[in-house]
């Protein structure tokens, strides 16, 4: 029973090594056969500007909705989408002074529709657009 162990191993470590050796090599990619002109090279140091990324100018965020409650410091509004999400932004310095001219007219009334846009990071709201509707 050793013998045949012994034998069994000592074929297996042939056609192993068998294998090895009768492999071809690999390669890659065929190498260039061709002589490179010198007037073809093209300068690889300048980078070519396929389509420059367009960032937003402003950086603000949009909410859309509908008014709950607007004075002259801070706005609430209902998403448009979800009418659970509820949103209140405190006004920036812009915004308080075109707000604080609305409210002298009338303000804003429930359910008017509003668009803030506002900084993501602090949510102070920078400026709004929408149209008041007559007060009651």
């Amino acid at each position: 029973m050793k013998r045949i162990a012994s034998i069994g191993g000592i074929l297996a470590l042939s056609l192993t090594a068998l294998g090895t050796l009768g492999a071809a090599n690999a390669a890659a990619q065929d190498p260039i056969l061709t002589p490179i002109l010198v007037e073809t090279v093209v300068d690889t140091a300048v980078p070519i500007v396929v389509n420059a990324v367009k960032k937003k100018p402003t950086g603000l965020a949009k909410f859309e909705g509908f008014v709950i409650h607007a004075n002259s410091a801070q706005v609430t509004v209902r998403s448009k989408d979800d009418e659970r999400a509820i949103q209140s932004f405190p006004l920036g310095p812009d915004a308080s002074a075109k707000m604080q001219l609305i409210v002298e007219q009338g303000g804003f009334q429930y359910g008017d529709k509003i668009k803030i846009y506002y900084d993501p990071a602090t949510l102070k709201a920078t400026k709004f657009k929408g149209k008041p509707s007559r007060p009651a």
